[in-house]
């Protein structure tokens, strides 16, 4: 490696055909000028006088700046150049624990939607850009028992895809309808999610493939999997559930009942990482719901059915960390975990249905100390959790009753 101009350079000169075959202690003479190095010795060393070890000017003032900035690269180098200098990686700051004193709590706006709606199975609720909530829903369709196979290929296709709008936006203030789309698209929606700059990405489980919309096109710029073509290999999805958009234009995908694995794409849709891969020691089981939390590197995960919330490293600002143990939340009182949602350093989840002895909630969880710190909230089979960016407000989705929820944050 080159330190500021310093390199090791080859010998050179008359002297490399006056060596003698037979010298027998080269390694001895060489330890020795080590030796002096390190000891600070190297102005008065004198190197003995044998024409078998020539080397190039000042070689020992060079080998003494070489030593003498590796032991301050170790000391300083950190701090002072940056981390891509050091041996290890900078010390984590201070984890700042204020905020579990009084977490923001969600408190449920009672007249909320003021208008009543007929939605399908709604799986997926997001914002746009304007602050309205945007659900994703199934219309006339539902998931039952006969919908796959076991080889999980979808086995309604001969019914076409849903007739009806399956995309909704609505007034923030009122819940009213606002806009209506996605008719004759999908088979069976499952995922949504908004970026910041207005594309909706969504998946379906039938169709095998994640989709990105632009803002007002009606034909998608980016698909993900084959279609009805369930299949784990690099370019198959299988049941994806949902996707996260880093600001950086990075794609997770939880790829989902099948795989139970994440993939990471770059923002060109070329995939870049998959999560788990070894050594990495983590194991999912029906990653149902995905959120990112970028200032912590951390993109935290519904694992469904091993119940439980894990926030492997998302590998945004560096790959360092990528494979080492995932932050874990995992409590008796948790179940099945169907969504979560970032909110500053928390993480809010809501549980489906488990057993008689686990209510169904929401809960908020500091994924630092991996601790469960609040409960909220009361449902009966909730899918999906989003928060307006400025925290304005909070949803949550049901499947049966087919509904929204609308909440404000209280401290």
């Amino acid at each position: 490696m080159e330190q500021n101009g310093a390199q090791m350079e080859p010998a050179t000169g008359s002297g490399r055909s006056k060596r003698s075959a037979g010298v027998k202690q080269p390694l001895l003479l060489t330890l020795a000028v080590l030796v002096a190095v390190v000891a600070g010795g190297v102005e008065s060393y004198t190197v003995p006088r044998d024409t078998d070890i020539l080397l190039p000017d000042g070689f020992f003032k060079r080998m003494r700046g070489l030593f003498a900035e590796r032991a301050y690269e170790d000391a300083f180098g950190a701090g002072a150049t940056g981390p891509e200098l050091a041996d290890e990686a900078p010390p984590a700051a201070p984890v700042d624990t204020s905020h579990l004193d009084s977490p923001p709590k969600p408190k449920l706006v009672e007249d909320w939607p003021k208008v009543k709606h007929s939605f399908g199975q709604v799986t997926a609720v997001t914002i746009d850009l304007q602050g309205n909530p945007v659900i994703f829903h199934r219309g006339s369709r539902t998931w039952t028992m006969e919908s796959f196979n076991d080889s999980h290929h979808y086995q309604h296709i001969a019914e076409g895809p849903i007739p009806e709008n399956t995309i909704a936006t609505l007034a923030a203030a009122d819940g009213a309808v606002l806009e209506e789309r996605g008719a004759g698209i999908f088979y069976m929606p499952h995922g949504l999610t908004i970026d910041r700059n207005g594309n909706m990405w969504l998946t379906d489980v039938a169709l095998h493939q994640v989709f990105k919309f632009m803002p007002g096109r009606d034909y998608p710029a980016i698909t993900l999997g084959h279609r009805f073509e369930p299949g784990a290999s690099k370019s198959h999805l299988c049941k994806p559930t949902a996707v996260a958009v880093a600001s950086t234009g990075e794609i997770f995908v939880a790829d989902g009942y099948c795989n139970s694995r994440l993939l990471k794409f770059n923002a060109a849709g070329r995939l870049i990482r998959t999560i788990p891969q070894p050594p990495e020691f983590l194991s999912l089981q029906t990653p149902h719901g995905l959120a990112l939390l970028e200032h912590l590197d951390m993109v935290c995960v519904a694992d469904r059915e091993n119940m439980r919330v894990v926030c492997p490293r998302a590998g945004l600002q560096t790959s360092y960390g990528e494979g080492t143990q995932a932050a874990t939340i995992q409590e008796p009182d948790l179940g099945r975990v169907f969504d979560v949602a970032a909110y500053g350093d928390l993480v809010y989840a809501v549980n489906g249905p488990t057993s008689p002895m686990i209510p169904v909630r929401g809960f908020t969880i500091d994924p630092r100390s991996e601790t469960i710190i609040d409960h909220w909230g009361k449902f009966e089979n909730p899918h999906s959790i989003t928060f307006c960016p400025n925290g304005s407000a909070m949803y949550v989705t049901e499947i049966g009753p087919n509904r929204v929820w609308k909440f404000t944050l209280t401290v």
